[in-house]
C-alpha cells in the first residue's frame, strides 16, 4: 500500500514515461460508491448510557445520535453559534443540516463537506434539488432522499443563514487515499458508513474505491473529527493526475481552469475539491455523466465527464482527494 499526500515534477515524469494505466471499466452505478442502507445491519441500541468521545466535553445518548432532527455538537468550540436549519430544523421534512454534513459541515463520504464552500453555491445546490434538475443516479440512495425533502421545506432565510454558516468554516482535511490491490475486508457497519469488518480479512480491491472510516466509534458518533481512507487502485492517482493536468490527449479538460490551481476551488463554477471525499466525488462524476445532476453551470461539466469511463472517475476522484486542500 501507498499513502499519498502530494505529487510533484517525480509523477509527471512516471506518467510521461508510461502511460496512463488502463483499468477495465465497471458497469454503473456501483454499490460501492453510493450510500445504501444494508437493511441487514441493525441501528445501534440505547442502553441508557451517555456516549463520549475522547477529544469532546460532551455526552449523548444513542437516541440522540439517531435523531434527524437534532446535530450532535461535539465541539461547540470550533465554530460559531449553529442557526436553526442546521442545529434543528424543522419536523416533519427539514432535517438539521448538521444531522447529515455534521454541526461544522465537515461532512462524510456519504455525504458533502459544505466547510468552506461558497454561501451561493450552496444556496444553488439545494435549489437545484428543489427543481428537481439535481438527481442521483441511485434514487435509493438515503441521503438523497432527505435532501429532497429538506430542499422543499426549508425557507428562503434559513437557507441563506446556514449556507453563510457552513461557508465560513474553513473545510479541514480528514480523507487520505492509500493505493492497493488487497485491502482490509469492509462493511457497512452504521447507516451507509463503511467500516473494517469486524471479523477481520482481506479482499481484493479490483475497480473500486473503498472508504472506510479509520475508527469505528468515530462514525457511530457523527465524531466530525474522525478520519477516513479511501483504498484506490494502484496507478489511479496518476491516472487522475494526467486528466486533470493534461486533459488526457482531449479526453477530458483540464480540470484547474474552473476548479482553480490544486484544485482548491475557482468560484462558484468550480467548488473545491481537493482532499474531499473519493466516493463522493465519484458520484458527482457519474451522476453529470448520466445527466442526473444538471442545474446552474453544469453545462460546463458536460464535455469535462462525456468521454470517461469508470476507471477515468476513479483516477480523478482519487487525485483530487489525495491534494493537500490548503
Amino acid at each position: 500500500m501507498r499513502h499519498w499526500t502530494c505529487y510533484g515534477l517525480q509523477v509527471l515524469m512516471v506518467a510521461a514515461l508510461f502511460g496512463v494505466p488502463n483499468f477495465a471499466s465497471a458497469a454503473p452505478p456501483p454499490s460501492w460508491a453510493y450510500p445504501l442502507v444494508d437493511p441487514s445491519v441493525p441501528p445501534p441500541v440505547d442502553d441508557g448510557k451517555p456516549l463520549t468521545t475522547p477529544d469532546s466535553k460532551q455526552s449523548f445518548r444513542v437516541t440522540e445520535l439517531l435523531d434527524q432532527f437534532h446535530a450532535v455538537d461535539w465541539y461547540p468550540e470550533e465554530h460559531p453559534k449553529m442557526p436553526v436549519a442546521v442545529a434543528t430544523g424543522h419536523q416533519p421534512d427539514q432535517r438539521a443540516c448538521g444531522y447529515c454534513h455534521l454541526s461544522d459541515g465537515q461532512g462524510r463520504p456519504e455525504n458533502a463537506s459544505l466547510a468552506g464552500l461558497s454561501a451561493d453555491y450552496i444556496i444553488q445546490q439545494v435549489e437545484d434539488y428543489k427543481s428537481g434538475e439535481r438527481r442521483s443516479l441511485r434514487a435509493d440512495a438515503s441521503p438523497h432522499a432527505r435532501m429532497l425533502a429538506t430542499s422543499k421545506a426549508i425557507s428562503e432565510s434559513e437557507l441563506t443563514q446556514a449556507a453563510a454558516y457552513f461557508a465560513a468554516i474553513p473545510f479541514k482535511q480528514r480523507f487520505k487515499v492509500v493505493e492497493a490491490d488487497t485491502i482490509p475486508k469492509s462493511e457497512i457497519m452504521t447507516g451507509s458508513i463503511w467500516g473494517k469488518a469486524e471479523a477481520g480479512g482481506t479482499e481484493e480491491l479490483g475497480h473500486r474505491i473503498i472508504e472506510v472510516t479509520d475508527e469505528r466509534s468515530s462514525a457511530l458518533l457523527r465524531d466530525s473529527h474522525g478520519q477516513f481512507t479511501a483504498y484506490v487502485p494502484y496507478g489511479s492517482i496518476v491516472r487522475g493526475l494526467v486528466l486533470a493536468t493534461t486533459g488526457g490527449a482531449n479526453k477530458t479538460l483540464p480540470c484547474g481552469s474552473c476548479h482553480g490551481v490544486g484544485l482548491k476551488g475557482g468560484g462558484n463554477a468550480g467548488p473545491p475539491l481537493a482532499g474531499r471525499s473519493a466516493t463522493y466525488m465519484v458520484r458527482q462524476l457519474m451522476d453529470m455523466k448520466a445527466g442526473t445532476r444538471a442545474g446552474a453551470n453544469s453545462g460546463l461539466m458536460k464535455p469535462v465527464v462525456a468521454n470517461l469511463d469508470d476507471d477515468d472517475i476513479i483516477g480523478l476522484a482519487a487525485y483530487a482527494a489525495s491534494l493537500p486542500p490548503k
